[in-house]
């Protein structure tokens, strides 16, 4: 959930790039975000066991919720499968991006390159001269692929948090303390999804007008607590009482497969923080041990709660797995719990785009307009997530969306091109070169496919016995 903390120092730095006017008000703004992440950490340095606990947040956020449809759109059989190899794929991309940052660093006398610095410098160095004169657009790339990313989360959070408001308060009438399984309804929601996105509209923007990341620490472990409890009363129910599953297809058809590839990757949302994480350790060198040990754990993780998930639930499958919990108090308050941690990390995913989009803004104008242009940009970004939200309403597509256009450029596609362009000239081995080729082909058909059947299915005409609203359950 610390996740833009722990990218503050990788990403507020960047706008400097965009324009020379904007430099010395970028560095200003990114040296102020590095002093508030953690200032105790920045002197000594992150333990192993900080270093894990942040890599596990950064790593668990809404897309986990969202894994038993995936299940669903994948088969019984083939969804775990294929989550393993997906989840195995990333870590080696990870463990890629950590090596080509580590041979940059030194090949350009620098102490620690971000993601898109890496970029930059390997492309600095190909045997392209094209490459080369444009290498600063591999910046440029790496850095709007972030920015999509992480607008995409917050849009996610948007309907997350309005479809679980919606049927809290819908169902409030018929809550209860008996938890029984929801009996399936097909009823017409009392109030449009979208009243309940535009009623969380204002708050969240006076939310994301705090802009000191210590106070939005405290917020920030306020999720944590509340998501680890969610978690704990989730596993607690889907464990009880599991149908006979024979009757779940093993293996389902491709178009919905394509959708759980896009939501398979958007749930390994970590990617670009290995880097900065990394940086922050004390013993740098111990971070391949704590990245194979929290992904393994996070790999697990994903499996259990999405195999376990689409067995309870079945064909009746919700996009988020707290829609289909009964409604009793005491899954109301999973609800509510998981709503408010997902709310308070709305701020610290935004805080990413921000600060790279900000600065660059706020120098094309007089100084005397800088805090009415940066409240302005805040609210705009925002009121674009919302909007985004509005025109689709549709929580799994759209998590499959983002998963494929930007999630799987940034995990699959990115990481293995990039070891080419680092290591090419220093006589690689005919084996690596086809996998990272290999692995590039996966992640792009991956994205060009499961972005097309997304698409596909977004402008389908919205049936409320799959679409994602309290109308299927009551």
């Amino acid at each position: 959930m610390l996740k833009t903390s722990l990218l503050g120092k990788d990403f507020t730095s960047e706008p400097s790039s965009l324009d020379d006017r904007s430099k010395s008000f970028s560095e200003s703004r990114g040296s102020l975000a590095s002093e508030n992440v953690h200032p105790a950490e920045e002197a000594s340095g992150l333990s192993i066991m900080q270093t894990l606990i942040h890599l596990l947040k950064c790593n668990i956020g809404t897309g986990l919720l969202g894994l038993p449809l995936a299940m669903k759109n994948a088969g019984l059989l083939v969804g775990p499968i294929s989550l393993l190899a997906i989840g195995i794929l990333t870590v080696h991309c990870m463990v890629i991006l950590l090596n080509c940052a580590h041979h940059l660093s030194r090949r350009s006398q620098k102490t620690f390159v971000n993601y898109g610095e890496a970029m930059m410098y390997s492309l600095e160095t190909c045997p392209n001269a094209w490459l080369r004169t444009h290498s600063v657009w591999g910046r440029y790339t790496v850095n709007f692929l972030l920015i999509t990313t992480q607008l995409g989360f917050c849009s996610v959070y948007f309907m997350f948090v309005a479809d679980n408001l919606q049927q809290m308060v819908e169902d409030a009438h018929m809550t209860s303390n008996n938890c029984q399984p929801r009996k399936i309804l097909v009823l017409t929601p009392i109030l449009d999804i979208r009243f309940y996105m535009l009623t969380i509209l204002p708050f969240l923007v006076l939310l994301v007008f705090i802009q000191n990341l210590r106070m939005l620490s405290i917020f920030s472990t306020l999720a944590n607590i509340t998501t680890l409890g969610s978690m704990a009363l989730i596993f607690e129910y889907i464990i009880q009482e599991i149908p006979d599953p024979s009757s779940l297809p093993l293996m389902a058809s491709w178009k919905t497969f394509l959708l759980f590839f896009g939501t398979a990757i958007f749930t390994f949302e970590g990617v670009g923080t290995v880097l900065p994480l990394k940086n922050q350790m004390k013993h740098p060198q111990q971070f391949s041990f704590v990245l194979y040990l929290g992904m393994s754990f996070v790999i697990i993780l994903y499996i259990c709660l999405g195999t376990l998930g689409y067995m309870k639930f079945g064909s009746n499958t919700q996009a988020s797995i707290t829609l289909n919990l009964p409604n009793c108090w005491l899954y109301q308050s999973v609800k509510l719990m998981y709503s408010i941690g997902i709310f308070f990390t709305y701020a610290l995913q935004f805080h990413v785009p921000a600060e790279i989009i900000i600065p660059f803004i706020i120098s094309q104008g007089s100084e005397s307009w800088t805090l009415f242009i940066d409240l302005s940009v805040r609210t705009a970004l925002v009121c674009l997530t919302c909007v985004s939200a509005i025109l689709i309403p549709r929580l799994d597509l759209v998590i499959s969306f983002v998963g494929s256009v930007s999630s799987s450029a940034l995990a699959l596609i990115i990481p293995p091109l990039l070891e080419l362009i680092t290591f090419y000239v220093e006589d690689m081995s005919c084996v690596t070169i086809a996998k990272d080729i290999m692995i590039s082909i996966l992640g792009l058909l991956g994205c060009v496919f499961g972005t097309y059947q997304a698409l596909y299915e977004l402008i389908q005409p919205i049936n409320h016995s799959i679409a994602n609203s309290t109308g299927v359950y009551a």
